[in-house]
């Protein structure tokens, strides 16, 4: 991108002039900042997903099992408990791949399965009592180093951070939903 700006400067005969050669290193400073900031994304992305890969060794369960479990305790600590579907969704498993995780997790006792709704076709996904505790003893440094990181950002930032977040996510469902609904880019 950084070529195409000098390229375009030079064409338009202000190489030279103070003005576009400013303007030119404000768009490059720009470009370079987007790319650190998607690389930062994507090695928290990465953390992220490392972080749950060593919650499921922790736990003695595959990677997949403890995702849905971290995602069915997030879920709860939200106060919008999973159903299976909605829990399929999040962890991009086909309804018959969810039916057997659920039942791994239920065996174990990590989770439950309950009819809260006055409709008992609604099944509800809880985690257990036993294993709240120990997904707090794990991820609970997690938790406290990343509230003292986020401290240091006064309400109207970390407001700015939501909406940044919250426009990248859209776009992505959108890309996911459209461009890349049947696995990848359509022509």
């Amino acid at each position: 991108m950084a070529d195409a700006d000098a390229a375009a400067d030079q064409n338009s005969g202000g190489g030279d002039d103070e003005e576009t050669r400013v303007d030119h290193e404000t768009r490059v400073d720009h470009a370079t900042r987007v790319d650190h900031l998607m690389d930062g994304l994507r090695a928290f992305g990465a953390n992220y997903t490392e972080f749950t890969r060593r919650f499921a060794t922790w736990l003695g369960l595959h990677s997949t099992d403890a995702a849905a479990l971290v995602e069915i305790l997030y879920a709860e600590d939200q106060g919008t408990p999973l159903s299976p579907a909605r829990l399929s969704e999040r962890v991009s498993l086909s309804s018959g791949a969810t039916a057997i995780l659920l039942k791994r997790l239920e065996q174990a006792g990590h989770i439950v399965r309950t009819r809260e709704s006055t409709d008992r076709r609604v099944v509800t996904l809880r985690s257990s009592p036993d294993i709240r505790p120990r997904a707090e003893a794990f991820f609970g440094p997690y938790a406290e180093r990343m509230a003292e990181a986020m401290s240091a950002y006064s309400p109207q930032e970390v407001q700015r951070f939501e909406d940044f977040i919250g426009r990248l996510r859209s776009t992505m469902d959108a890309l996911l939903a459209d461009e890349y609904r049947d696995g990848g880019p359509t022509a």
